[in-house]
Order: C-alpha cells, then structure tokens, then sequence
C-alpha cells in the first residue's frame, strides 16, 4: 500500500518573512535588497495574474513577479527576480505532532511519497532539509516541477509513477480537503489529518486506509 503526504500544514509547520507580513511585502523587501525598483502600485501588479496559464496549472511565483514588473515597465534579470522570491519565503519549520510515528507506519506498508502543492523554487528541499525529513521519501513531487497544482490529477499521477504504482492505489495524506481530496477522483484514498491525527494513522492504515 503507497503512502503519499502533504508537506505545508500536514507535516510542517512553518513561518516566513513572506507570510509573517504580506507576501507582497516580503518579495518588495528582497526585490530592493538586490537594486530592484518596486513600482508605487506593487501589491495591486503582485495580486494581479500576468500569465496566461491552463486551469490549476502551477506558475512558478518568480515568473509572476517578473512578469508582473513588467508589467509596470521595471526589467530585472530572471536570475535576481528567483534569489529575491526565495529569500522573502526562506522558512522556519516545525515538525508536527506524530510526524515520525506517521512515517514509521507508512513505511511497513509499502513506498512513501510526498506531493506537495508550492510555486517557491527550493522552497519544498529547504523545508525538508530543515525538517531532517529530506531522506524520509522514496519520491518527492511539488506542483512546480510537474506544473500543476493539486486537485489536478497530474501531481497524483506523477507521484504514483515514480513510486512504482497507479493513483488509484495510493492513499494520500493531507490537511487540504479540496487541495488533497483529489487523489478521490483518481480512485485512491483521501485521510484527512484533521480527522485522523498523525499518531493515529497507522490504525486507520490498518484498515486499508478507507473511512
């Protein structure tokens, strides 16, 4: 039986510049850190889309913020738009009650994944690194490397693959009903952390993971 995890909310916890203030804020602060000129207008270019993209398909959030400088005619280097984005969302994590005992569970059942929804580049390795969980997974999938955000099915799909097996076998854990809840779609299993506590997940696992 495959397990698979969310990351944000369900694992971790954590806090950032980005989120401590405005996201906006965040990434202003970073952008005229590296030379940058923030336009007057910032938090209205920042929450307005610039990319024309597919439905639930993931925009890296450095594309956005370059495109939405350009929008208000600042150029900066792709390359100073990324550091700047990855600084203003650095994290400060904390593991979960029952982090470890969920893993173990998941673990005697069969390979681990992780998919996770993020569009911060090093976001996801950073968290996992801070967390010492970056050898806990067998496959690892963010919705910026396969360019799509969960409820789509393509980061189930994806992750499935790589762990050897078919959505439909999987059971994924998750705090998001929405977000997680898709894996439904593709036929496998949703347990909700909210429902299930992580210390308790290797009782319902017994159970074939179902209600």
């Amino acid at each position: 039986m495959p397990v698979s995890f969310d990351l944000f909310g369900t694992l971790v916890t954590t806090s950032t510049a980005g989120r401590r203030t405005k996201p906006s804020t965040a990434v202003a602060a970073e952008l005229r850190d590296r030379g940058v000129t923030v336009p007057d207008d910032w938090t209205t270019a920042y929450r307005t889309p610039h990319v024309d993209a597919p439905s639930s398909a993931e925009v890296p959030l450095p594309a956005h913020v370059a495109a939405a400088l350009r929008s208000r005619g600042v150029a900066a280097s792709d390359g100073v738009v990324r550091r700047a984005v990855i600084a203003a969302f650095d994290p400060d994590v904390r593991r979960r009650e029952g982090v470890d005992t969920a893993l173990d569970a998941a673990r005697e059942r069969g390979p681990v994944g992780l998919c996770s929804n993020c569009s911060v580049p090093e976001l996801v390795s950073r968290t996992l690194v801070r967390a010492d969980l970056r050898d806990a997974f067998d496959a690892v999938v963010t919705s910026a490397a396969c360019g799509f955000r969960k409820p789509h099915p393509r980061p189930f799909e994806t992750l499935a693959a790589d762990l050897g097996t078919d959505a439909a076998g999987l059971v994924h854990v998750g705090d998001d009903p929405d977000a997680d809840g898709g894996i439904e779609s593709l036929g496998g299993t949703f347990v909700d952390v909210a429902e299930t506590p992580l210390a308790e997940l290797d009782t319902r696992l017994r159970t074939g993971g179902g209600p």
